[in-house]
């Protein structure tokens, strides 16, 4: 007996009903980054593991999934190098592409080889699958889509203010209620440089960025091994720790910071964001100050985001940030760049878990015509061709089976009506439409039934 197949764990199969709600994600998504003037580009599934190495972190250099090259890619390499089993060296001589970890990096790498030909501030968004060789988990996947929104080409904190605008209205959207959650890593550097820890700020925003995963005496734990000392891990208790509004926030971390440029520049960059926000009063989702937000990729450099929801026990569902230095990387320095990106696959489950799908997101069939065989099909066929121009969708059972098999078909698909011409109708020139939650069936023109079923 031939084994069942399997697909590698952290992937999903998604069936007619799972995509028809992937879908009304993704053009809930697409929408409203549309009204925005956000216009969409795509890129490759690989990249080069030049373009992707170094630029998530050592954390994130893990895990990359790398692609073995083609052909016999052992034949350079010597049978010394093989016994000494060192993976990472093996992995670099045997692997030149990779699986693309996000869209952010292969986005700033499409902006320096297509700088010519386009129009600054470009603003772009990107609907496509990333790959991290992550341990799987509830809400944490191998493969997931990820829905990008990034500007780039301009300085200007309305930049920021509108992507929060953006989140504010795709979760409104979808009837998630979520928090808003805003940093800057200027602030995080400058709080680095006056506890005397300045080239720890990787280790220290690392660390601090998973406190709500494993806890204050964890984070504290894990800053002891990144060096720092029991008096820097002290002054950084109260700041981890700070409550109060955004502005009591503002306030008390311009104090801590005021010997700090950096830092300053950071909370008044907060203050801009906030401020304009709250005189907008459009906002329909809670927006918060919170200074433990890091975000673990080293690219950021200003404002940093992060979107949880309320009602849901699951990870960050949206996150982004400033990245000023990114396309530097690839040869242009001194564009700055702002992004956000919508976790279609947790976003998913949220809608899943609260039942939010609205039921015409499903894009199911609305009218089945019942196949009595060659004489009914043939005047069926050209009131189907009728209904689908109208914009309902129809479909004909393809096989002139028993009517129990056929009204099985329409109830397994929970189409609402069912279409029977006989003798009768077609003497008439109508059809019988049946209301397969009611019962009730009525004798109708075609232009009577495509009204009935509107």
């Amino acid at each position: 007996m031939a084994q069942k197949p399997s697909i590698p764990k952290g992937t999903r199969d998604f069936g007619p009903v799972e995509m028809a709600k992937r879908n009304y994600i993704f053009n809930t998504i697409r929408e409203v980054y549309a009204l925005y003037g956000f216009q969409q580009i795509e890129t490759p599934a690989m990249e080069t593991l030049q373009t992707l190495m170094g630029k998530y972190g050592e954390e994130g250099d893990k895990l990359l999934f790398k692609v073995l090259n083609s052909g016999d890619f052992l034949s350079k390499i010597s049978d010394a190098e093989l016994s000494e089993r060192n993976s990472l060296h093996l992995a670099a001589q045997l692997c030149e592409k990779g699986l693309r970890y996000d869209l952010t990096v292969p986005f700033a790498r499409y902006v320096v080889m297509h700088r010519e030909e386009l129009q600054l501030p470009f603003k772009r968004y990107q609907i496509q699958p990333v790959w991290r060789a992550d341990r799987p988990q509830k809400g944490r996947y191998r493969e997931f889509y990820q829905c990008d929104a990034d500007v780039v080409g301009s300085d200007s904190l309305l930049n920021e203010v509108e992507l929060m605008q953006i989140v504010d209205t795709v979760f409104s959207r979808f009837g998630i209620r979520v928090q808003i959650k805003i940093n800057n890593r200027k602030i995080l550097s400058g709080i680095a440089e006056v506890i005397g820890a300045a080239d720890k700020i990787v280790d220290i925003t690392v660390a601090i960025d998973k406190l709500d995963k494993i806890g204050i005496d964890n984070v504290n734990a894990e800053l002891r091994e990144d060096g720092l000392t029991e008096v820097q891990i002290s002054k950084l208790q109260p700041i981890i720790s700070l409550c109060g509004t955004n502005e009591e926030k503002l306030q008390t971390i311009a104090e801590v910071l005021k010997d700090s440029e950096t830092g300053l520049k950071g909370v008044e960059e907060c203050r801009f964001i906030l401020n304009t926000l709250n005189n907008l009063n459009t906002l329909n989702n809670e927006i918060q100050l919170d200074l433990t937000l890091a975000r673990g990729l080293n690219y950021y450099t200003g404002a940093i985001f992060e979107v949880k929801a309320l009602d849901v026990e699951i990870g960050s569902i949206t996150g982004g940030g400033r990245y000023d230095n990114l396309t530097g990387i690839f040869g242009m320095p001194g564009l700055s760049g702002v992004g956000i990106s919508f976790g279609a696959d947790r976003i998913y489950d949220v809608l899943n878990a609260l039942d939010l799908y609205p039921k015409d997101s499903m894009n199911a069939t609305q009218i089945l015509f019942i196949n009595f065989g060659e004489r009914e099909t043939a005047y069926c066929l050209p009131i189907i061709n009728k209904v689908r121009q109208s914009g309902l969708r129809a479909e004909i059972f393809p096989d002139s089976a028993k009517m129990k098999k056929q009204m099985s078909y329409a109830n397994a698909k929970q189409i609402p009506y069912v279409a029977l011409a006989g003798e009768n109708e077609m003497n008439e020139g109508k059809i019988t439409l049946k209301n397969m939650e009611t019962g009730e069936q009525q004798l109708l023109t075609p232009e009577e039934l495509i009204t009935t079923i509107k």
